[in-house]
C-alpha cells in the first residue's frame, strides 16, 4: 500500500497528542502487507515463560487467573482478554476483561508504579456476561464489550467509579471498540460470521447515554467506497441490527479494532483479514489476508485483538494458529513479533502499550492448562519503536 505523511493521534490523559509518522494512503488498487523481515531481528529461542522474543526483550508475568496477584489480595479473573493501558500520574493502569459466560464476565484493573511493579488490583465491572474486547475513549474510560447475541457495551472507570451500560449503543454481539476524537464517533465490531461494522455518534461527544447507532454500508468487493446507514432499532429486537440496514457490508467475524490519524483497522477472524478505512475520503481496503501472502507461508492466522504504537506499528495477536502476535510496519511488511510456546489450547488477547510505549501488555486467555481458569497475563519490555 502507499503512503503519504499524517499525524497519528495518540490519547494520553483526557486529550489526544499528536505524533509525526505516516498514514495508509486510500488507494484501493494497492496490495495487502507481504511478508518481511521484522524491525527487531529474528527471534530467539523460548525464555523461561515458555515466550520466543527478538533480542533485547524480556517478559515477565504480573498476574495468574485464579491466583492472587502479587503484592495484593485481589484474585485474578479467569479467561482474560481484551485490555488497555491507563497514563496514572507516574506510573499506568492495565485494564483486562473476563471473558467469562452465566453471569461470571466483567473486568479488572492492575495499577503499577513508574518502575513497573503492581501496587494494586481491583474490579471495574461483575456480573455481565462474556466480556471479549472493547476499547478506550479520551476521556478514559474502558468500554467493556459483551460478546453474546443480546450483549450491551458497559461504560467502565479504571480511576474509580459504578460501570454504567450503554444501551444506545447497540445489543448485538459485541466485539471491540475504537474511539475517533476527530469525527467524534466510535466503531463497533460484531463477532458474527454475517456481522457488521457499526459507528456510534453520540449527541454529546463525551457521554454516550444517547445517540445514533449506524453500519458500514459498501459492495461485496475486498475494496471501494463506503458511506453509513443509520440502524432503525438498535436494541436489536426482534430483528437484529446487522438486518435491518439494506446495503450493509457483511464482514466475517469482527474482532480487533484501532483508531490512528484518519484510519481504523479492524480484523475479521472467519477469513484471516486485516482491513482498513481510510475516514479521510470514505474508502476501505485489505491491509492482510493470510490468502494473498506471495510467498507464503502467511505468518498471521486466527487474527484477533489488534494495537499500534506510537511508531505506527500494527500489533496482531492470535487466536489459536501458532500463538503469535504479529507486526505489520509502515511500509507494509508483516512479521512475527513474539510466540508463545506450549500452550496451543489457548489464545493471545489484550495487546495494549504503556503511554511511554516501551511496555507491551497481552494474556494468554488459557494459558499452559488450556483451561479459562490457567489465564496468564504477561507484560514484554524492550526497545520498541516509539
Amino acid at each position: 500500500m502507499k503512503r503519504r505523511t499524517f499525524l497519528r493521534t495518540s490519547v494520553a490523559g483526557a486529550g489526544a497528542i499528536a505524533f509525526s509518522g505516516t498514514l495508509w494512503e486510500g488507494a484501493a488498487l494497492a496490495a495487502p502487507a507481504q511478508l518481511g523481515p521484522g524491525p527487531y531481528g529474528a527471534l530467539q529461542a523460548a525464555d523461561a515463560n515458555g515466550i520466543q522474543l527478538p533480542p533485547g526483550f524480556t517478559s515477565q508475568i504480573v498476574a495468574r487467573s485464579s491466583q492472587t496477584v502479587s503484592g495484593t489480595s485481589y484474585t485474578w479473573h479467569n479467561a482474560p482478554d481484551g485490555g488497555a493501558c491507563f497514563a496514572d500520574g507516574s506510573g499506568w493502569i492495565y485494564v483486562s476483561n473476563a471473558e467469562i459466560g452465566s453471569g461470571g464476565g466483567g473486568c479488572s484493573a492492575l495499577r503499577f508504579n513508574s518502575s513497573g511493579a503492581v501496587t494494586s488490583a481491583y474490579s471495574i465491572l461483575s456480573g455481565t456476561n462474556r466480556n471479549c474486547a472493547g476499547g478506550k475513549t479520551p476521556w478514559n474510560t474502558w468500554l467493556s464489550c459483551e460478546e453474546v447475541d443480546t450483549g450491551y457495551v458497559y461504560e467502565t472507570f479504571p480511576f474509580g467509579g459504578a460501570a454504567v451500560r450503554r444501551d444506545a449503543m447497540g445489543r448485538f454481539n459485541h466485539e471491540a471498540a475504537a474511539a475517533d476524537p476527530v469525527r467524534q464517533v466510535v466503531y463497533l465490531t460484531e463477532d458474527k460470521s454475517d456481522g457488521g461494522l457499526y459507528r456510534f455518534v453520540p449527541t454529546t461527544w463525551g457521554e454516550l447515554s444517547s445517540g445514533t447507532l449506524q453500519v458500514l454500508k459498501a459492495g461485496t468487493a475486498t475494496s471501494g467506497s463506503f458511506t453509513w446507514g443509520t440502524v432503525p432499532d438498535p436494541d436489536g429486537s426482534p430483528t437484529p441490527t446487522r438486518d435491518q440496514v439494506s446495503g450493509m457490508k457483511i464482514f466475517n467475524g469482527g474482532e480487533g479494532c484501532h483508531y490512528a490519524g484518519d484510519n481504523v483497522w479492524f480484523t475479521t477472524k472467519g477469513d484471516n483479514r486485516v482491513w482498513q478505512l481510510n475516514l479521510a475520503n470514505s474508502t476501505y481496503e485489505l491491509a492482510y489476508d493470510d490468502n494473498l501472502v506471495n510467498p507464503g507461508p502467511a505468518p498471521l492466522t486466527g487474527v484477533d485483538n489488534i494495537t499500534g504504537s506510537t511508531f505506527g506499528d500494527l500489533y496482531v495477536a492470535e487466536d489459536g494458529g501458532n500463538m503469535e502476535i504479529c507486526l505489520i510496519t509502515p511500509d507494509d511488511k508483516i512479521s512475527v513479533f513474539l510466540r508463545i510456546n506450549g500452550q496451543s489450547s489457548s489464545e493471545i488477547a489484550g495487546p495494549a502499550f504503556t503511554p511511554a510505549g516501551n511496555r507491551l501488555y497481552f494474556s494468554s486467555q488459557r494459558g499452559t492448562s488450556g483451561s479459562s481458569s490457567g489465564g496468564i497475563t504477561y507484560c514484554v519490555t524492550g526497545p520498541f519503536r516509539t
